[in-house]
């Protein structure tokens, strides 16, 4: 009698063991694909933003932050998709650059990265950019006549809207000035789960995300307020030199 629950206790072991070798600590099981709006992004930031589409800002893991130091971001490992990254997926702040990517795969990438499917850059950024095209957030608003406009929207067109296209419920963003008679859209995240199938996003009306502007961020937007959601400003830069007559 004691061998066998010997081995049983020694087979409850080793089912235990396998389980924590399958299933790592901290593994995330859902993941929101991030669109911000340019013109409210660059209203902060003070930048241009020559953008007139939503854009990437990222695919995150619903838990964990920087959690691999040693998976460095290597941009030669995602030339491919470079071209598709530059145009959909810019730092809207320095469109030139791969600071963003970077800083995007080293806070997020690498604990999406504890899932085999995400396990690279290659497949993290290629994933992102396909579940961006595979919503085409920025079509869908388009095809609900919910375009930019000077005209203020309410909260629950918009929100219904994208609820019932994609039949998940979004989390929507805003800037909140301090007049608070309106608020601006600034992001929409739409959640998928660990298969990749749509989700419904989760969240407190605490949330927020911070930019780099002291004090600013973007936050859930206010059922009852309306909603801006502004066109593109024309950038034109400063002439040099003296101009022709």
């Amino acid at each position: 009698m004691k061998s066998l629950a010997s081995v049983v206790l020694l087979c409850l072991g080793c089912r235990l063991t396998s389980s924590f070798v399958l299933e790592p600590p901290h593994m995330w099981s859902k993941l929101i694909l991030t669109h911000h709006w340019p013109s409210t992004f660059c209203s902060m930031e003070h930048c241009h933003s020559k953008f007139d589409y939503w854009t990437l800002h990222g695919l995150w893991p619903d838990k964990g932050q920087e959690c691999n130091s040693s998976l460095h971001f290597n941009e030669t490992l995602i030339q491919d998709l470079l071209p598709e990254m530059q145009k959909w997926w810019p730092d809207l702040k320095i469109p030139e650059s791969s600071r963003f990517w970077k800083y995007e795969w080293q806070k997020h990438g690498t604990c999406a990265a504890k899932a085999e499917s995400l396990n690279s850059q290659h497949k993290y950024f290629g994933k992102a950019l396909e579940l961006y095209h595979k919503l085409d957030l920025d079509g869908v608003m388009k095809k609900c006549n919910i375009v930019p406009s000077e005209t203020y929207y309410t909260f629950d067109l918009i929100e219904g809207n994208i609820l019932n296209f994609y039949n998940v419920k979004p989390k929507i963003q805003c800037i909140h000035p301090k007049e608070g008679k309106m608020q601006i859209l600034g992001q929409i995240e739409i959640c998928f789960n660990s298969d990749f199938q749509l989700d419904d996003c989760e969240h407190s009306e605490t949330d927020t995300v911070n930019l780099n502007v002291k004090g600013a961020g973007f936050s859930v937007c206010d059922h009852a307020t309306p909603v801006y959601y502004p066109p593109l400003k024309v950038y034109y830069p400063p002439l040099k030199g003296k101009l022709s007559v």
